[in-house]
């Protein structure tokens, strides 16, 4: 990808899973990678481990890049704010934002826990927005910068007994289109992805076959997705590659949100 050597990057939900894959993909992009985590104090280590093994692996040399953990729950003002000034202080600056971190809960929509439905609103958009508040500020004082935010295809399609995840990602896209539009003039760039089915430890359907082949047999490609193809999308829109691309969200679901029950022509 163009233009990420050297820049420095700032993923939330880093430890694992789609921002894991992100924070190495980077890596291997000779990007400056802080990895933010909320508990996963070891796995942030792994990631740190996995980045550098990544770098190293595309001929840049070990050492060279910058790289740290930073501990911070995003749903949280102090928290971010202390995690902003501590990257950008260890860092330098910050070019990219990757607003990846997030939780879903199922439960039916009239029984849901008002606390836990809060604490997903709290942590998947108003945590993300927080965070591209700070990282908008720093951006507007340093010549501009990019936010990529991980959604969900469930942006676009509704699913029943997870309200709250689909009410978030909606939100996501309103944010990612208003922040857009807002700081186009700026030299700020901000976009979504948006995963479709993806084996990731937040998706626990990955281990029973069953499951897996039914969620599969909905997907048009017939697969699920993985961490890394998430990645490769998230550093093409970071890159200078994707530099005419603001305010839009890329579906990255193997045909999922092309109507699959629609595949087979009607007769008559």
């Amino acid at each position: 990808m163009q233009g990420l050597k050297g820049k420095n990057v700032l993923v939330t939900g880093g430890s694992s899973g789609i921002g894991q894959a992100i924070a190495v993909r980077f890596a291997q992009e000779g990007a400056n990678v802080a990895v933010n985590y909320y508990k996963g104090k070891e796995e942030a280590d792994t990631t740190l481990e996995q980045m550098r093994a990544a770098s190293t692996a595309a001929g840049i040399e070990a050492g060279t890049l910058k790289d740290m953990k930073v501990q911070a729950d995003i749903s949280k003002e102090a928290d971010v704010a202390a995690m902003f000034e501590q990257v950008i202080e260890t860092f330098g600056g910050l070019d990219i934002l990757i607003n990846n971190a997030g939780m879903q809960i199922q439960a039916p929509s009239h029984e849901i826990e008002i606390a836990k439905f809060d604490k997903m609103i709290d942590i998947n958009m108003k945590g993300a927005f927080m965070c591209s508040q700070k990282a908008i500020a720093h951006f507007l004082q340093n010549g501009g910068g990019i936010i990529v935010n991980d959604s969900s295809v469930h942006e676009l399609i509704p699913r029943p007994r997870y309200v709250g995840y689909t009410m978030s990602k909606s939100g996501m896209q309103a944010m990612t289109r208003t922040l857009a539009l807002e700081y186009a003039r700026d030299n700020i760039r901000i976009n979504s992805f948006a995963p479709g089915a993806t084996l990731t430890p937040i998706n626990p359907w990955k281990d029973d076959p069953k499951k897996k082949a039914e969620i599969e047999s909905n997907i048009p490609m017939g697969r699920s997705g993985t961490s890394q193809e998430m990645a490769a999308v998230a550093a093409f829109l970071a890159s200078d590659d994707a530099a005419y691309i603001t305010g839009q969200t890329l579906f990255v679901d193997g045909g999922l949100t092309l109507f699959p029950s629609f595949r087979t022509p009607w007769t008559g």
